[in-house]
């Protein structure tokens, strides 16, 4: 799927951040290989786990 939007870009990216917060296992994330928000996705979990990246 090609992502254009930068708002479904951020909800991943924050999706991510309170599923990091609440220690939900990094595999739950609910989009795609391939995908953009995927990546914005564990962007924010790693984030919200204290990764130093």
């Amino acid at each position: 799927m090609a992502v254009g939007h930068r708002g479904e870009i951020a909800r991943a990216l924050f999706a991510g951040v309170e599923a990091g917060r609440n220690a939900v296992p990094v595999t739950s994330c609910p989009y795609p290989s391939g995908d953009l928000r995927r990546s914005a996705w564990v962007h924010g979990y790693a984030k919200a786990r204290g990764s130093p990246n």
